[in-house]
């Protein structure tokens, strides 16, 4: 049986795995504009969400427990308008949740209860907590990409039938 420790840890890791495996299959399907293009008057292109989680992971993981002397610019995740390609956005983003990886992977059973407050979390309490966070922040926003992935597919569409209609 394994230990408290490893569980945590496996558990952990398992999940960040399994949502930026997530984000890169949604992703996948987007064209490059269609990866940054805003489907509602309100909200976030893909491309911006990909940008947010990444520097969140990098931040609270990656700056604050990994000590990797990243720093974030959170407003600009949002309005970036001098887009970086789709392929460098989720070469980013796969490098920050590699950062979380290895930050887990580091921590001893010790590590879990250490104090822990940053920028926007000033009432996380430990690192456990803002693991747990921080995936439950990742995999909210892997939701509003696969709502966002089927509302550019179903503009696409749109715009075939409306293309075919007037020939």
């Amino acid at each position: 049986m394994a230990d408290l420790q490893t569980t945590i840890v496996s558990g952990f890791m398992e999940r960040y795995t399994t949502l930026a495996g997530e984000v890169t299959k949604l992703a996948a399907p987007l064209s490059e504009e269609e990866f940054w293009r805003k489907p509602f008057p309100f909200g976030n292109s893909f491309g911006h969400l990909v940008l947010h989680v990444t520097g969140n992971l990098n931040y609270y993981i990656g700056a604050e427990i990994g000590a990797t002397g990243y720093l974030r610019d959170r407003e600009r995740e949002f309005t970036e308008t001098n887009y970086p390609g789709k392929k460098e956005c989720l070469k980013k983003f796969e490098e920050a949740v590699d950062v979380v990886l290895k930050t887990l992977m580091a921590q001893s059973i010790d590590d879990w209860e250490k104090e822990y407050t940053a920028i926007g979390e000033t009432d996380a309490k430990n690192r456990m907590t803002i693991f747990l966070r921080c995936a439950t922040h990742l995999h909210h926003h892997v939701g509003q990409m696969l709502y966002l992935g089927y509302a550019l597919k179903g503009e696409a569409a749109e715009e075939a039938a409306a293309s075919g209609a007037s020939k």
